[in-house]
């Protein structure tokens, strides 16, 4: 129980920053000040910061429990886990380490069809954040497929749960998106210093997080990898 609760708060920060990072963090921001607009009543615009942050979790969900099962129950891509998971686990945050410290890049993405899309779905209110949320969080950009298929699935991997640890990283990435909604809900015009606020927290939370990275990925290659410290 313990493991699976540090395995859940570790998946909580992955997603929260995930989604404070600058990508995720202006589409999640745009979408929901759209969806805002649309809707009656400071109540309705909460439930819809709500619902957002169910559909994100809902497709991360589904895709992780895909993904953890198509893993686990190949026999001899089991096998290889099972023996090779912990040796290539410390290059591996090494690498996510690097990448958070911008260190190494990736390339970028493009979101387009889904920036379409939100005019869509805003249509339809708070189902339609519901299902903006779950487009949304399959619109990955460099930094979130890095940290979902690099750091989540093999988390989920290692502890078999290809549901609650997806799922809770979804959770994580709504974390912006539930503010910005208490802020549009109580008519507040702090939008502006609330990114701001955002996006330098991001900057040394990613920092931090790269340097932790780092320096377990170099532990457990010392232990996996060349043997020393064991």
């Amino acid at each position: 129980m313990s493991e699976l609760l540090v395995a859940s708060l570790s998946a909580f920060w992955l997603g929260v920053l995930t989604s404070i990072s600058p990508c995720p963090l202006a589409t999640n921001i745009a979408a929901i000040s759209f969806v805002g607009r649309r809707l009656e009543n400071p109540r309705r615009v909460l439930l819809g910061g709500l619902a957002y942050t169910l559909g994100r979790a809902l497709a991360y969900a589904i895709l992780g429990a895909l993904l953890v099962a198509s893993l686990l129950n190949a026999p001899m891509l089991s096998h290889v886990l099972q023996k090779y998971l912990n040796q290539a686990l410390g290059p591996l945050l090494i690498l996510i380490g690097m990448f958070l410290l911008e260190l190494v890049s990736f390339g970028s993405s493009s979101g387009g069809f889904f920036a379409r899309f939100q005019v869509r779905a805003a249509r339809h209110g708070i189902w339609g954040a519901l299902l903006l949320g779950f487009l949304f969080a399959l619109s990955f950009c460099p930094i979130s497929a890095v940290l979902f298929f690099g750091s989540l699935i093999p988390l989920a991997v290692a502890n078999e749960s290809g549901v609650v640890l997806p799922m809770v990283y979804g959770l994580g990435t709504g974390v912006p998106v539930l503010v910005i909604a208490v802020i549009i809900a109580l008519g507040t015009q702090s939008l502006g210093a609330t990114f701001r606020k955002m996006t330098s927290f991001e900057k040394w939370a990613r920092r931090v997080t790269g340097v932790i990275f780092v320096l377990v990925g170099i532990y457990l290659t010392l232990i996996h990898v060349f043997g020393v410290l064991s």
